[in-house]
């Protein structure tokens, strides 16, 4: 993340709110209004504060919300399938049987390992909150097997036909 856009996303959320006007934020952190609103940008795009208008005024207001980070996560699967298409349209393109297309499918194979992976921490991060809400003993932070808790969703598995076979 950029420099600026950390110390906006950190002061909105160090305030007890989680809201603070782009004067408000640039009063505090002591930048102009254009590096607050670029960073704002910034932030937006990655799913990390929204935008809020003030009850009858046309002053916006930015607010960091308690699920961001597992809301910026969420959004990494959509990009990684994206990458992954992309992958398979490389593969086909210079043929799996190429040193380009063997590059090609361990570097897809890598990202959908990580988008499996990805799933099934979101679900265990998912599990892990509900028991906190219900007052729950919670599990520890590091489980000895983190990838034998939570099974693969057929959602978020994938499977390549055009990728040779790495075993």
């Amino acid at each position: 993340m950029q420099r600026m856009a950390s110390r906006v996303f950190a002061c909105l959320l160090a305030e007890d709110s989680g809201v603070l006007s782009s004067a408000e934020l640039s009063e505090r952190l002591r930048i102009s209004p254009a590096a607050v609103s670029g960073a704002i940008r910034y932030l937006s795009q990655v799913h990390l504060v929204t935008r809020e208008r003030e009850p009858g005024s046309r002053r916006e207001r930015y607010r960091v919300h308690a699920d961001a980070w597992y809301e910026a996560m969420t959004d990494r699967d959509a990009l990684l399938g994206r990458w992954s298409t992309t992958f398979d349209r490389g593969i086909e393109a210079v043929g799996p049987d190429t040193p380009a297309g063997r590059r090609i499918a361990e570097t897809a194979e890598f990202f959908d390992f990580m988008r499996r992976e990805l799933a099934m921490m979101m679900d265990r991060w998912r599990a892990h909150r509900e028991m906190a809400a219900h007052g729950g003993a919670v599990a520890s932070s590091t489980p000895s097997s983190p990838s034998a808790s939570s099974p693969v969703s057929p959602a978020s598995a994938s499977h390549h036909p055009s990728r040779p076979s790495s075993s």
